[in-house]
Protein backbone atom coordinates (compact mmCIF):
# COMPACT_ATOMS: atom_id res chain seq x y z
CA UNK A 1 0.00 0.00 0.00
CA UNK A 2 1.26 3.47 -0.87
CA UNK A 3 0.70 6.39 1.50
CA UNK A 4 -1.78 8.79 -0.13
CA UNK A 5 0.21 11.92 0.72
CA UNK A 6 3.39 10.42 -0.72
CA UNK A 7 1.58 9.23 -3.84
CA UNK A 8 0.31 12.77 -4.46
CA UNK A 9 3.87 14.15 -4.18
CA UNK A 10 5.46 11.79 -6.73
CA UNK A 11 6.58 13.83 -9.75
CA UNK A 12 9.06 11.37 -11.27
CA UNK A 13 9.17 7.58 -11.46
CA UNK A 14 12.62 6.19 -12.20
CA UNK A 15 13.05 2.61 -13.33
CA UNK A 16 15.94 0.20 -13.49
CA UNK A 17 15.93 -1.72 -16.76
CA UNK A 18 17.42 -5.22 -16.42
CA UNK A 19 15.31 -7.09 -13.87
CA UNK A 20 12.58 -4.43 -13.76
CA UNK A 21 11.58 -3.54 -17.34
CA UNK A 22 13.00 -6.88 -18.47
CA UNK A 23 13.29 -10.29 -16.87
CA UNK A 24 17.02 -9.67 -16.53
CA UNK A 25 17.90 -12.00 -19.38
CA UNK A 26 20.19 -10.72 -22.10
CA UNK A 27 20.37 -12.37 -25.50
CA UNK A 28 23.81 -11.92 -27.04
CA UNK A 29 24.71 -12.88 -30.58
CA UNK A 30 26.40 -11.70 -33.74
CA UNK A 31 25.42 -11.21 -37.36
CA UNK A 32 28.19 -10.76 -39.91
CA UNK A 33 30.61 -10.14 -37.06
CA UNK A 34 28.51 -7.36 -35.51
CA UNK A 35 27.55 -7.94 -31.88
CA UNK A 36 23.84 -7.80 -31.14
CA UNK A 37 22.02 -7.62 -27.80
CA UNK A 38 18.32 -8.25 -27.35
CA UNK A 39 16.03 -7.78 -24.35
CA UNK A 40 12.38 -8.68 -23.90
CA UNK A 41 10.02 -5.96 -22.66
CA UNK A 42 6.48 -6.43 -21.35
CA UNK A 43 3.95 -4.53 -23.46
CA UNK A 44 1.68 -3.86 -20.46
CA UNK A 45 4.56 -2.08 -18.72
CA UNK A 46 4.68 0.28 -21.70
CA UNK A 47 1.03 1.20 -21.31
CA UNK A 48 1.53 1.69 -17.58
CA UNK A 49 4.37 4.12 -18.37
CA UNK A 50 2.14 5.92 -20.87
CA UNK A 51 -0.58 6.35 -18.25
CA UNK A 52 1.95 7.72 -15.72
CA UNK A 53 3.03 10.25 -18.34
CA UNK A 54 -0.60 11.20 -19.05
CA UNK A 55 -0.96 11.88 -15.33
CA UNK A 56 1.90 14.39 -15.60
CA UNK A 57 4.49 12.15 -13.95
CA UNK A 58 7.93 12.12 -15.57
CA UNK A 59 9.44 8.69 -16.19
CA UNK A 60 13.18 8.01 -16.28
CA UNK A 61 15.31 4.96 -17.01
CA UNK A 62 18.56 4.37 -15.14
CA UNK A 63 20.57 1.29 -16.02
CA UNK A 64 24.05 -0.03 -15.36
CA UNK A 65 24.45 -1.31 -18.93
CA UNK A 66 24.71 0.50 -22.23
CA UNK A 67 22.34 -1.01 -24.77
CA UNK A 68 20.83 0.10 -28.05
CA UNK A 69 17.75 -1.84 -26.98
CA UNK A 70 17.23 0.56 -24.05
CA UNK A 71 17.62 3.59 -26.32
CA UNK A 72 15.03 2.16 -28.73
CA UNK A 73 12.53 1.31 -25.98
CA UNK A 74 12.94 4.74 -24.37
CA UNK A 75 12.30 6.39 -27.74
CA UNK A 76 9.17 4.25 -28.27
CA UNK A 77 7.85 5.28 -24.87
CA UNK A 78 8.86 8.94 -25.31
CA UNK A 79 11.11 8.83 -22.24
CA UNK A 80 13.63 11.67 -22.39
CA UNK A 81 15.52 11.00 -19.16
CA UNK A 82 17.70 7.96 -19.84
CA UNK A 83 20.98 7.19 -18.12
CA UNK A 84 23.02 4.20 -19.20
CA UNK A 85 25.95 4.19 -16.78
CA UNK A 86 28.51 1.42 -17.15
CA UNK A 87 29.87 2.06 -13.66
CA UNK A 88 26.44 1.14 -12.21
CA UNK A 89 26.67 4.36 -10.17
CA UNK A 90 23.05 5.33 -10.65
CA UNK A 91 22.65 7.94 -7.93
CA UNK A 92 24.71 10.67 -9.68
CA UNK A 93 22.65 10.08 -12.84
CA UNK A 94 19.39 10.47 -10.92
CA UNK A 95 20.69 13.56 -9.11
CA UNK A 96 21.52 15.23 -12.45
CA UNK A 97 18.04 14.42 -13.81
CA UNK A 98 16.38 15.88 -10.72
CA UNK A 99 18.46 19.05 -10.87
CA UNK A 100 17.50 19.55 -14.53
CA UNK A 101 13.82 19.13 -13.71
CA UNK A 102 13.80 20.92 -10.35
CA UNK A 103 12.46 17.86 -8.53
CA UNK A 104 13.37 16.87 -4.96
CA UNK A 105 14.44 13.27 -4.23
CA UNK A 106 11.53 13.00 -1.77
CA UNK A 107 9.16 13.42 -4.75
CA UNK A 108 10.60 10.45 -6.64
CA UNK A 109 9.70 6.76 -6.78
CA UNK A 110 12.29 4.23 -7.95
CA UNK A 111 11.64 0.62 -8.93
CA UNK A 112 14.66 -1.65 -8.60
CA UNK A 113 15.72 -5.24 -8.08
CA UNK A 114 19.42 -5.57 -7.24
CA UNK A 115 22.36 -4.10 -5.30
CA UNK A 116 23.25 -1.31 -7.79
CA UNK A 117 19.75 0.11 -7.17
CA UNK A 118 20.11 0.48 -3.39
CA UNK A 119 21.86 3.90 -3.35
CA UNK A 120 19.03 5.36 -5.43
CA UNK A 121 16.34 3.57 -3.43
CA UNK A 122 17.77 4.95 -0.19
CA UNK A 123 17.70 8.51 -1.58
CA UNK A 124 14.14 8.70 -2.95
CA UNK A 125 10.76 9.17 -1.32
CA UNK A 126 9.34 5.81 -2.43
CA UNK A 127 11.55 2.74 -2.89
CA UNK A 128 9.82 -0.10 -4.75
CA UNK A 129 11.07 -3.63 -5.42
CA UNK A 130 10.03 -5.96 -8.21
CA UNK A 131 8.98 -9.42 -6.97
CA UNK A 132 12.25 -10.89 -8.27
CA UNK A 133 14.39 -8.43 -6.29
CA UNK A 134 17.12 -9.75 -4.04
CA UNK A 135 16.21 -10.03 -0.36
CA UNK A 136 18.25 -6.99 0.65
CA UNK A 137 16.41 -4.77 -1.84
CA UNK A 138 13.02 -6.13 -0.79
CA UNK A 139 13.87 -5.40 2.87
CA UNK A 140 14.68 -1.76 2.12
CA UNK A 141 11.60 -1.15 -0.03
CA UNK A 142 8.39 0.52 1.10
CA UNK A 143 6.51 -1.55 -1.48
CA UNK A 144 7.30 -5.01 -2.87
CA UNK A 145 5.37 -5.81 -6.03
CA UNK A 146 3.78 -9.20 -6.70
CA UNK A 147 4.96 -9.24 -10.32
CA UNK A 148 8.52 -9.82 -11.44
CA UNK A 149 10.53 -7.61 -13.76
CA UNK A 150 9.66 -8.18 -17.40
CA UNK A 151 6.32 -9.66 -16.31
CA UNK A 152 4.27 -6.57 -15.58
CA UNK A 153 6.01 -5.20 -12.47
CA UNK A 154 6.06 -1.65 -13.85
CA UNK A 155 2.40 -1.85 -14.86
CA UNK A 156 1.50 -3.11 -11.38
CA UNK A 157 3.33 -0.18 -9.81
CA UNK A 158 1.84 2.39 -12.21
CA UNK A 159 -1.66 1.14 -11.42
CA UNK A 160 -1.03 1.13 -7.65
CA UNK A 161 0.36 4.67 -7.70
CA UNK A 162 -2.37 6.05 -9.94
CA UNK A 163 -5.13 4.29 -7.96
CA UNK A 164 -3.79 5.77 -4.72
CA UNK A 165 -3.80 9.20 -6.35
CA UNK A 166 -7.40 8.64 -7.50
CA UNK A 167 -6.44 8.95 -11.17
CA UNK A 168 -6.44 5.35 -12.47
CA UNK A 169 -10.08 5.03 -13.56
CA UNK A 170 -10.15 8.36 -15.39
CA UNK A 171 -6.86 7.66 -17.17
CA UNK A 172 -7.67 4.19 -18.44
CA UNK A 173 -11.22 5.17 -19.38
CA UNK A 174 -10.04 8.18 -21.42
CA UNK A 175 -7.37 6.00 -23.07
CA UNK A 176 -10.01 3.46 -24.13
CA UNK A 177 -12.47 6.18 -25.21
CA UNK A 178 -9.84 7.74 -27.49
CA UNK A 179 -9.38 4.39 -29.18
CA UNK A 180 -13.12 3.83 -29.51
CA UNK A 181 -13.79 6.79 -31.76
CA UNK A 182 -15.14 5.90 -35.17
CA UNK A 183 -13.10 7.23 -38.09
CA UNK A 184 -14.94 9.77 -40.19
CA UNK A 185 -16.78 8.22 -43.10
CA UNK A 186 -14.93 8.69 -46.35
CA UNK A 187 -16.58 11.16 -48.67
Amino acid sequence: MIDTGLAQRIRLVALDVDGVLTDGGIYLGAVNGAALEFKRYDIQDGLGIHLLQRAGIHVALITGRVSESVRLRAAELEIDDVAQVTSAQKLPALTAMLQRRGIKPADVAFVGDDFPDLPVMRAVGLAVAAANAVAEVRRESALVLSRAGGSGAVREFAEALLRTRGEWDGLWRSYVAERSLQPEASR
